[in-house]
Formats: C-alpha cells, structure tokens, sequence
C-alpha cells in the first residue's frame, strides 16, 4: 500500500519533503499536485519507475514526458534554448506552460521525441513541487496523471489512493485541484507554436 502524506498547499512541511525525496531516491514513484491537476512523477535515471508509470496510464513508446525543472538554469542543461525563447520562457515561468525544445545530450533516449529528439520542459508554480525540486535538487521525469479512458487530470487525491494505492509508493495530497492543463508551447522553430491552449494565457506567444 502506498503512503499517503498530507502536505500543506502554501507552507509544505520540510519533514515531510524530506521523506517524499527520499522515496523517490530510492526509485519510487509518486502523485504530486502541480499547477494542473495531479501528476506522476520520479527520477530521470530511474527506467523501472519510467516503466511503473506507463503501465499505470497504459503509455507507448511515442509519449512524450516532461522534465519538470525548479528554475530556467536546469531548463538550460536539457534543451537548446535561444536567446528569444530564454526571454519568452522568462517572462512566462513559474506557471501553466509546457515549452517543447530540441533535448540536450542530457536527456535520457528514452524520454524524448524520437522523430523530433524533442522534450516537453516546465517550471511548475505550486509550492509543494516547488519544494520537492528544492530538495531533490535535480528534475522530476513527470506526467500528468490521467488514467486510461479519462480526458482530464485527476484532481482529488482520495480518489487517486482508490484507484493506485498499490501501484505507486507515495501521495502527495496537497489539496484538491484543477483539472485544466497546461498550455504547451512549441519554441523549436523561430516562430513559437501554440500546441495546445490550457491554463496558461497564450497571447505572449502570438
């Protein structure tokens, strides 16, 4: 049975963080709340809870997952930003984007485009993934977490415990959520492309 923390929205517990980083040091995989909705998350290099986390949403080869970074210098170290879409992922971070930019060497095969050898960056604004970030001190491999024949996030983590108390090893509840995603911006050509219209206000991209 997975543990079930109980993390507060604007002030999360240290403690609490600690514990969640240390099961996802040793290869967990957790739901935590981002700015849209719940999402599943764990370490990069970890291929068995990457594997854990397609089973769970029935994913193939061809999805594309995110990094979710704490600030723009991790942004840096994955994908080739230019100078014009550094200043429009500025301007637009912490929030309700998903930028796709052409991966770094960084970026493990396995979780990027293979056509495109594309990847799917954002730097989340709510408090507790901001935190776990802090205390990992390196990305989140992560995506949102909605289950097979669903359309939207999930968005109460009681019902998450119902349906994936023995599939994941930690959930975060930090509050009941939203279930609108993020607004995906394309920055790989010189024009940015609104991939797809959610949360995040899309005029700075037009």
């Amino acid at each position: 049975m997975s543990q079930f923390f109980y993390i507060h929205p604007q002030n999360p517990q240290p403690r609490l963080i600690n514990q969640s980083v240390d099961v996802l040091r040793k290869g967990g995989v957790l739901v935590y709340p981002t700015d849209s909705g719940y999402a599943l998350g764990c370490m990069l290099g970890e291929k068995n809870a990457m594997e854990r986390i397609c089973q769970i949403r029935h994913l193939d080869s061809n999805h594309n997952f995110t990094i979710v970074c704490r600030d723009l210098s991790e942004i840096s170290t994955y994908a080739y930003v230019d100078n014009a879409a550094f200043r429009l992922i500025k301007n637009n971070t912490p929030g309700n984007y998903t930028f796709i930019l052409k991966a770094t060497k960084e970026v493990p095969r396995r979780l990027m485009s293979e056509k495109r050898k594309t990847i799917g960056l954002r730097v989340p604004s709510n408090e507790i993934a901001l935190a776990l970030l802090e205390a990992l001190n390196e990305p989140l491999m992560s995506t949102t977490l909605m289950l097979p024949g669903n359309d939207f996030a999930e968005s109460d983590p009681e019902e998450i415990q119902d349906h994936l108390g023995k599939r994941v090893d930690l959930i975060i509840h930090g509050g009941f959520l939203g279930q609108k995603p993020t607004t995906v911006i394309d920055l790989t050509d010189s024009a940015p492309v609104v991939v797809r219209e959610g949360t995040g206000d899309i005029s700075p991209f037009q």
